[in-house]
């Protein structure tokens, strides 16, 4: 009898320790945060770059880890939540490992996503959980990556305004606002959605401190590239400023993946040491895509692209105040691509004036237009160039105010500052559907003038269109010299440079720029 009771006390204790494994039912509620200790975390701030005013603002909390008393003894509060705002790819994850690994603490890291489950209570489950964890390893750090995932303002799903979701978030607000400034826990979060989370997420108490993790300028740049080529054998040949001023608008991912490429380039090359030529080239794979080597075009579609690339070009070079083009290619490239003209800004721009958004329409609309005048006829390559030309000039109406319809903003959905895609969040119509045709006109209006002006340009300035595609059908790519050789040699016109002066009477007074025409926008 002895001997049955305790063979059944075993095979209960091996069945109650297996459901509480990895998978198990019993496991639901236990959190998914993965856990670093101190010494497993090798980041700190001499690893991040390009983001010193994120660093000097985390360096307090780091202080506070450290000597939590000095704040405590005057009667200070450090903030109970981090909140790192700012575009995919900037470093928002990278600093919060850096502030764990300068303050010497562990280090719990999890996604938004990782406190759902099909089952209802599971996610509140794991949010007490994790908060149990870090208190028994305090001073630590709860870092919860893609906070929009869990942390949606309540009310917004879509069915019901109760649902699972909700249930996490509410336990997660209750568990922030339950720490005391003893206790020595400080959650991080990062978001590219900031505007989508729920105000009492981001009132005083929780997460206090907002900081913008955003795009590096051009000194951020270098100092990224120099990180990430400490552990690069690089050529004497390599300019790291020139590498910062040719990637306008990267972030830190951008420039990782830059530095491996060219690695990648010149080993495959049989070299001992990256080149000039090998980042350059790892450029324009991160901006245009990998060289289709194996796409054969005909010689009518390669001469059409040719005259399509050229146009891009020629208005590009003609227009006032534009960015100096670096490159022509009709070598295809991409998914969709079968050649592009590459602009690169000479400096950082943070604002666009409204005759700077009609030179990038006009740019956009210059390959059709090559096209009309030399073959009579339009093809499909300039879907992208018209897609991107007609979103700008129905933001100049809509968003900025730029147009006969007055300073008026009419845009009907909410955009995340720091998503490509605009992230639109549908909200309720704003305008008249009279208004909405009045803003359909103004858009085709700044269409049809930039039309205008580009058959005026390229009609003037044919010779060099011409010139400018037969060099092209010739090499294939051409540079910024050639480009510039070609035009003034081809034009009765010598002074075809940024700033001259077209001669065509717009209703507009303000000149413009244009800026990168992306691949893909250029015959793709």
């Amino acid at each position: 009898m002895l001997l049955m009771i305790g063979m059944i006390l075993l095979l209960t204790i091996v069945m109650l320790r297996r459901m509480g494994g990895a998978g198990s039912p019993m496991a639901f509620g236990r959190s998914k945060a993965k856990l670093y200790a101190q010494e497993e975390i090798e980041q700190t701030f001499d690893d991040v770059a390009g983001v010193e005013e994120a660093v000097d603002e985390l360096r307090e909390v780091v202080d506070f880890l450290k000597t939590p008393d000095r704040y405590q003894r005057l009667g200070g509060r450090i903030p109970k939540g981090v909140l790192l705002v700012g575009p995919p790819g900037t470093g928002k994850t990278l600093l919060a490992k850096a502030v764990a690994g300068e303050a010497s603490v562990p280090f719990f890291s999890l996604s938004g996503s990782d406190f759902v489950e099909m089952f209802v209570g599971v996610g509140a489950a794991r949010v007490r959980d994790m908060f149990q964890q870090a208190e028994q390893r305090a001073p630590c750090i709860i870092f919860i990556d893609e906070l929009d995932a869990l942390g949606k303002t309540r009310g917004s799903g879509q069915i019901g305004g109760h649902d699972e979701r909700e249930q996490t978030l509410n336990a997660l607000l209750v568990e922030m606002d339950g720490f005391g400034s003893n206790v020595g826990v400080i959650v991080m979060a990062a978001t590219n959605r900031p505007e989508t989370l729920d105000p009492a997420l981001l009132r005083p108490g929780r997460f206090d401190r907002h900081v913008l993790v955003d795009r590096p300028d051009i000194a951020g740049r270098e100092d990224i590239l120099k990180v990430h080529l400490q552990n690069i054998k690089v050529g004497e040949d390599v300019d790291v400023k020139h590498v910062a001023a040719i990637t306008s608008g990267f972030v830190g991912a951008d420039l990782a993946n830059i530095v491996n490429e060219a690695a990648l380039l010149a080993a495959r090359n049989g070299k001992k040491a990256v080149g000039h030529a090998e980042f350059d080239e790892a450029v324009e794979r991160t901006s245009a895509g990998l060289e289709k080597k194996q796409r054969i075009m005909q010689e009518d579609e390669k001469l059409r692209v040719a005259f399509h690339e050229s146009g891009h070009a020629l208005v590009a070079y003609s227009l006032p105040n534009t960015d100096p083009v670096h490159k022509v290619s009709i070598i295809p490239r991409g998914m969709a691509a079968l050649g592009y003209t590459m602009q690169r800004p000479e400096q950082d721009r943070f604002l666009m004036t409204q005759g700077e958004l009609e030179s990038r329409i006009q740019v956009l609309l210059a390959g059709t237009i090559a096209e009309e005048l030399v073959f009579e006829d339009i093809s499909s390559g300039a879907q992208n160039d018209l897609e991107r030309a007609t979103e700008i000039a129905r933001s100049m109406v809509m968003d900025f105010g730029m147009s006969r319809l007055g300073r008026v903003n009419f845009r009907e959905s909410g955009r995340s500052p720091f998503l490509a895609g605009g992230g639109e969040m549908p909200r309720a119509q704003s305008h008249s559907e009279e208004t909405a045709r009045e803003i359909d006109e103004e858009v085709k209006r700044i269409i049809d003038e930039g039309l205008d002006r580009v058959r005026h340009i390229l009609s003037t300035r044919r010779a060099a269109l011409d010139a400018c595609s037969k060099e092209l059908m010739e090499q294939e790519v051409i540079n910024s010299e050639e480009l510039s050789r070609i035009i003034e040699e081809s034009s009765p016109n010598p002074m075809i440079v940024p700033g001259t002066d077209t001669g065509v009477k717009r209703s507009s007074p303000i000149d413009g720029n244009s800026t990168d025409v992306a691949p893909g926008s250029a015959g793709g």
